[in-house]
């Protein structure tokens, strides 16, 4: 799994970063790659409002507010169950964006 944090290294970005990091450790994860990208023309190939965050292509979350470290785990966990027809869950599982 490619986690992707999207943004120019700003305060915001940095925290979803961080928290990125934070929750790959508490998983326990270690075939997890997670990549700071922060030139703007790859940003704005998944992205219009940073932070990003990206996982396995997909995006998972643009702006605010910023997930925290429970919301990302919850991501991951999410992007890998499989509904039995060959696709994962997509959507970042957070219950109020309407992805």
């Amino acid at each position: 799994m490619i986690i992707k944090v999207l943004g120019p290294g700003c305060r915001n970005c940095q925290t979803v970063y961080e928290n990125v990091l934070k929750a790959v450790e508490e998983l326990e994860r270690t075939d997890i790659t997670v990549e700071y990208v922060k030139e703007p023309s790859e940003i704005s190939k998944y992205v219009m409002v940073t932070p990003g965050l990206v996982i396995d292509e997909v995006v998972e979350h643009e702006g605010k507010p910023l997930p925290s470290v429970d919301v990302i785990k919850e991501m991951i966990i999410n992007e890998e169950y499989d509904f039995g027809d060959g696709e994962s869950s997509g959507g970042c599982g957070c219950g109020g964006c309407g992805c």
